[in-house]
C-alpha cells in the first residue's frame, strides 16, 4: 500500500456532484481529496444529457435547490467556464397534445411561477415560432427560459480541475475509518488510507454501498435509462423539448418501464433523445423495445427525425430515492460523515447547489437553504 496522507475532506465519487463538492469545499478554504474507483464522470454523469432544469420540478425543496444551482451554474459560466463545458442557456419547451393536458400544464406552471420560476404560455399558433419543426396539431406549451444544458463529462472534469483537489482515480474505497468513539477519521482504499475528519459520500447510484461502509443505511436504488444519439445535424431543435407527461414519469414511484419523449439538440450537432425509466437493478442489457419506444416518441414530436440516423445508444443508472429528494448534509448517526447523493436524474443540474450547501456545512456557516428536507437519516425516522 502507498503511504497514507491527511487532508480536511475526502469526497468519494468523481461524478458531477462529487466534482462540485470538491470545488466549493476548496473555495471555502478546505484541503480536499477526491477519490473514485473509476475515472472522472465514469458513472451516471458520463451517461447523462447534461440538463439543468427547473421545468420538471414542482414547488418545494428540490425546486429551491434547482433555482440555487441554476444561479451558481450561471456564475461559473460567467467566470469563463461556459465555452469549455458547453454551457447553453437555451431554455425548455414543455408541450401538451390535448386541451386538458395543456390546462394541467398551465396549472403546474402557475405554481412554479409563485415559487420564482420564469414561465410563459405558448399558444398552439405560436409553437412554430419557438420550434419550427414541431409536429402540427399540438395544443400548446409552456416556455421555461431558465432551463439550460452543459456537456456533463466536460463539466465534471473542469470543475475538478478548477477545484485544485487532489484527484485519486482508480482507487476503490473499501472502508470508512472511524475512531474509538465512532467518528470518521478517513477512508481505506485498495491503494492506501486517506485520513480526514470529514468524508462526503458523493457516490451517486452507488451511495447506498458507500453508506454501508460507514455502518448506516441509505435507500439509494438504480433507475435505468437509455438515450439515443443521432448523427450531427444543423440546429433543428432549438430548446429542450418534452411532452408534459415526462413530469409525471419523473415523480413516479413505479418500478415498471416508463417512457416519455424528450428531445434536445446539442452544441456539437447530435440530437439527444430520451427518456426512459425502469428499476431493474444494475442490469446493463440493451433493450430494443425501450429504444424503439424512445424513437417513436421523438418522431411524434419532431416528424423530421424519422429520416435521421441514430448513431448510437447508451444507458445509465439514476440514483433513485423513495421520496425523490437527495440526501444532502451531515449524517447524525456517524459524526464526520456527510452525504451528497440520491439526485435521481437531476444530479447534473443540482450539483452546484449541493456542493455549495455541503461546503457551507463543512465550514460551519449558515446554509443558503434549509437542509431538513434532505436529512440523510429521514427514512430511519419514518421507519421508527
Amino acid at each position: 500500500m502507498s503511504k497514507a496522507f491527511t487532508c480536511d475532506v475526502v469526497v468519494v465519487g468523481a461524478g458531477m456532484v462529487g466534482a462540485a463538492c470538491a470545488l466549493y469545499a476548496a473555495r471555502a478554504g478546505l484541503d480536499v481529496a477526491l477519490v473514485d474507483r473509476g475515472p472522472v464522470a465514469g458513472g451516471t454523469t458520463g451517461a447523462g444529457e447534461g440538463n439543468l432544469l427547473v421545468s420538471d420540478k414542482e414547488p418545494g425543496p428540490e425546486l429551491d435547490l434547482a433555482l440555487l444551482s441554476g444561479r451558481l451554474w450561471a456564475d461559473l459560466a460567467e467566470e469563463g467556464l461556459g465555452p469549455a463545458i458547453e454551457y447553453e442557456a437555451k431554455g425548455g419547451v414543455v408541450v401538451a397534445s390535448t386541451p386538458d393536458g395543456l390546462a394541467a400544464l398551465e396549472t403546474f406552471a402557475a405554481g412554479q411561477r409563485a415559487a420564482g420560476v420564469l414561465t410563459s404560455s405558448v399558444a398552439a399558433g405560436q409553437l412554430h415560432d419557438l420550434e419550427p419543426h414541431l409536429a402540427p396539431g399540438l395544443a400548446g406549451a409552456v416556455h421555461y427560459p431558465q432551463d439550460t444544458q452543459v456537456m456533463p463529462a466536460l463539466a465534471a472534469a473542469h470543475l475538478v480541475r478548477a477545484s485544485g483537489a487532489r484527484l485519486l482515480t482508480g482507487r476503490t474505497v473499501t472502508e470508512v475509518l472511524r475512531t474509538a468513539d465512532g467518528a470518521v477519521r478517513g477512508v481505506r482504499t485498495d491503494r492506501g488510507d486517506l485520513h480526514a475528519p470529514a468524508v462526503v459520500n458523493a457516490a451517486g447510484t452507488w451511495g447506498s454501498a458507500v453508506a454501508g461502509l460507514a455502518g448506516v443505511s441509505l435507500p439509494v436504488l438504480p433507475r435505468r435509462g437509455f438515450v439515443l444519439v443521432t448523427e450531427p445535424l444543423p440546429r433543428m431543435v432549438r430548446h429542450k423539448v418534452y411532452a408534459a407527461d415526462y413530469v409525471a414519469d419523473v415523480a413516479s414511484d413505479s418500478a415498471a418501464l416508463q417512457t416519455s419523449p424528450v428531445v434536445e439538440g446539442t452544441a456539437a450537432g447530435p440530437v439527444l433523445i430520451g427518456a426512459s425509466r425502469e428499476r431493474v437493478g444494475f442490469d446493463r442489457s440493451f433493450s430494443l423495445p425501450v429504444v424503439r419506444a424512445l424513437a417513436a416518441g421523438a418522431t411524434r414530436l419532431f416528424p423530421f427525425l424519422s429520416e435521421v440516423r441514430a448513431l448510437r445508444t447508451y444507458l445509465g443508472f439514476r440514483p433513485y430515492m423513495p421520496d425523490h429528494l437527495p440526501a444532502i448534509g451531515p449524517d447524525p448517526r456517524v459524526p464526520g460523515l456527510f452525504h451528497a447523493c440520491g439526485h435521481e436524474g437531476a444530479g447534473i443540474g443540482l450539483a452546484t447547489g449541493t456542493g455549495q450547501l455541503l461546503a457551507q456545512v463543512l465550514a460551519g456557516k449558515t446554509t443558503d437553504l434549509d437542509l431538513a428536507p434532505f436529512r440523510p437519516d429521514r427514512f430511519v425516522q419514518e421507519a421508527a
